[in-house]
């Protein structure tokens, strides 16, 4: 199966310029977002891995799952002033913008090796974040798993240079 056949490509969006890979093709085929938990799942076993973490918010719908399969404890890392108790926070670049995002202090322990799941990589500015939050709270980022790399926008390679491992299911252009 290939799964890039399940995912729409939609110009101008969020804003001009922007070409968005959209996941809800996939995630609606019952089969091809089957296919996609398993492979994510196969991928998480290379690594150790005792928590899964997600960027909010389309990162939840493939993490919530494999965490379930793995029997493993998730984390949200979710946007500014949405977790209820005392957090962590970042500040980071987007590549149309500025964001925040926030972890519960408590979700995370000492040396807990921390896999990250997200729907997409474009210039890595987010997965970044993602990974400075797990370190302020004591973990380790154990990898990353991404459903789609957009591989001309140099993410992936910005988290390779700084000793993050990466895994995607798939690559397209970002433009």
């Amino acid at each position: 199966m290939d799964l890039k056949d399940y995912i729409r490509s939609i110009k101008d969006y969020p804003k001009k310029g922007i070409l968005f890979r959209d996941i809800s093709t996939l995630t609606k085929d019952e089969i091809a977002y089957e296919e996609t938990i398993n492979q994510i799942v196969e991928r998480s076993k290379k690594f150790k891995v005792d928590k899964i973490a997600a960027i909010e918010s389309r990162g939840f719908v493939f993490a919530s799952a494999v965490s379930y399969i793995l029997k493993k404890p998730f984390i949200m890392l979710r946007k500014k002033n949405k977790l209820p108790a005392d957090v962590h926070s970042v500040d980071f670049q987007l590549e149309y913008g500025t964001a925040t995002i926030e972890v519960h202090k408590d979700s995370i322990s000492e040396n807990d090796s921390v896999l990250i799941i997200d729907d997409l990589i474009a210039t890595g500015g987010t997965a970044e974040a993602a990974a400075k939050l797990i370190e302020i709270s004591k973990g380790k980022v154990a990898a990353f798993i991404f459903v789609i790399n957009l591989f001309d926008l140099g993410g992936c390679e910005n988290l390779l240079k700084k000793g993050y491992k990466i895994e995607n299911l798939m690559d397209f252009p970002g433009h």
